[in-house]
């Protein structure tokens, strides 16, 4: 194979790197282990949306994810001295799998390189498939910086995840299987983006043969790290990175990868968690298969493209990327569909405390069905209620909710949105603060493992006492933490200071108006 160059530093015009990457792509040899995976049609979602949606099932590979197509591109172009040097890669867990069952058929020793809070599904399948597994680091950056030097060390070769022309090939035969499996009509392919080398190589293809066919690329609204290069015309390091969504849970997009996707990619779109959840529990519906949060990540960009542009009558295909999801975080999954569905709707409502004021705010709730309701007696105070209610995106959307409370004389405050209120008010309503109490509320993420909270709690220390926690593990990669922190007045300057060394995201939550309602 050619080793043209992709830097922006050589002289190489968008078509011939076309060309190169559509060689490479009909030359990998995945089917020696992968398989062509169905197009399947998705009819509930389709009906709903008013389009032709087309799933793309690689979930039905060996790996349950498409990541075996590039680390079996890349591994089986290695020379039989470096087969016999071992390889070794860093992964969140779809492209280690990928490489350990590469690697076992081809009979060479893998070693993976993966992050601590890497889902143990995905830990146990690397190790299934043979894999000697090295966990290192709280993040894929971590993990990768490591998996470097061990390569360095050992004389291995280091297999990219995503950043390498053959890696990049394996992935763009999925485009070659959409384009032989719908030949007729097709106005755009969703594709989910991480390092970027899927999209990169879906793009190449489809715009070699099909240049008419958009190819949207779709990315957690925390780890855009494509969408933000292709901003700034350059790849750029986020300086955070969400984590639901483990398997894209990328800070930069790769050098080969970007350069592709600058010129064939058509646009990239951005979506939260909560429509990741309910993209799932969509793929669900239809298939009943579940998709891991990255997976799910075409899916939730078609229906943000379809309510965006009012798209009707168009073929849509969304690549299901991936299956390796731990049962346990379908709780958090199964919380948040319906909101990301726009389902239900998490407001506050301000009552007069008096017997049958209850009865009066159902009342005015009319059928809607009440999915929580918390509430605490104050004497002398109006009656603030916690409660989530059943809405309909179209039939009964959250806004006639709240414009037909607020008709009736009820006043109302929407926390659909409000993050304190969706992962910790709504499990500790209860009691307020202790009069003259001065309280900083502090609302922290760190990686959720075994000794995750101890080691939090170890960190936070003795200096300032706890008038308030809430802690709960609902399976999630992230642990989330609300504490309350009485601080006296001579020492609120130097809390920012402190609270950065402890190396966790936190965010202030005083003012936040759920706070301030419910536990304030």
């Amino acid at each position: 194979m050619s080793n043209l160059s992709v830097s922006p530093r050589t002289a190489v015009t968008p078509q011939q790197l076309l060309s190169e990457q559509v060689r490479r792509i009909l030359a990998a040899p995945v089917y020696d282990l992968a398989i062509e995976t169905p197009l399947q049609p998705a009819p509930a979602l389709s009906t709903r949306l008013g389009n032709q949606v087309l799933l793309k099932r690689e979930d039905l590979q060996p790996t349950f994810s498409f990541k075996i197509r590039g680390a079996y591109t890349r591994l089986s172009r290695l020379s039989q001295a470096e087969r016999a040097r071992g390889v070794i890669t860093a992964s969140a867990g779809n492209h280690a799998q990928g490489v350990a069952l590469a690697a076992a058929h081809l009979g060479m020793v893998a070693t993976i390189v993966m992050p601590t809070t890497t889902p143990e599904l995905k830990i146990a399948g690397v190790r299934a498939r043979g894999g000697d597994v090295v966990l290192h680091g709280d993040s894929f950056p971590h993990a990768l910086a490591h998996a470097l030097r061990l390569a360095d060390e050992q004389g291995a070769t280091f297999v990219p995840p995503f950043d390498d022309p053959d890696v990049i090939a394996g992935q763009g035969t999925v485009a070659m299987e959409i384009l032989r499996q719908q030949p007729g009509a097709l106005d755009a392919i969703f594709v989910p983006v991480g390092g970027g080398g899927l999209i990169a190589g879906i793009a190449a293809y489809v715009k070699y043969l099909r240049p008419q066919v958009k190819v949207i690329g779709v990315e957690p609204h925390d780890a855009n790290c494509l969408q933000a290069a292709l901003a700034a015309g350059q790849c750029v390091v986020l300086p955070q990175v969400g984590s639901f969504a483990d398997g894209v849970a990328v800070a930069q997009v790769g050098a080969h990868c970007f350069e592709l996707c600058r010129h064939f990619v058509d646009e990239v779109i951005s979506v939260s968690s909560d429509e990741l959840c309910a993209a799932i529990k969509d793929i669900y519906d239809d298939t009943r298969s579940i998709t891991e949060p990255s997976g799910a990540l075409a899916v939730a960009g078609i229906k943000k493209y379809v309510a965006r542009e009012g798209a009707r009558g168009q073929t849509l295909v969304a690549i299901d990327s991936g299956a390796n999801v731990n049962f346990d975080r379908l709780r958090h999954v199964a919380e948040r569909a319906e909101l990301g569905e726009q389902r239900e709707a998490v407001i506050a409502v301000t009552i007069p405390e008096r017997p049958g004021s209850f009865r009066a705010f159902c009342q005015a709730l009319g059928r809607r069905q009440v999915t929580e309701f918390n509430y605490r007696c104050q004497p002398g105070k109006p009656a603030r209620l916690f409660v989530g209610v059943q809405t309909h995106p179209q039939h009964d959307p959250r806004m006639g909710l709240l414009d037909s409370l607020r008709e009736q004389g009820y006043e109302v405050l929407d926390l659909t949105d409000n993050e304190l209120a969706k992962l910790h008010v709504r499990h500790t309503v209860g009691g307020h603060a202790a009069p003259q109490t001065q309280e900083r509320v502090l609302r922290f993420e760190f990686p959720e493992r075994p000794g995750a909270l101890l080691g939090f709690l170890e960190r936070l220390g003795r200096r300032w006492n706890i008038s308030l926690f809430h802690y709960r593990n609902h399976g999630a990669a992230q642990a989330r933490v609300l504490a309350a922190l009485q601080v006296p007045d001579d020492e609120q300057a130097t809390l920012p200071q402190a609270l950065q060394a402890m190396g966790y995201a936190y965010w202030d939550e005083t003012d936040n108006p759920a706070y301030r309602l419910f536990l304030g």
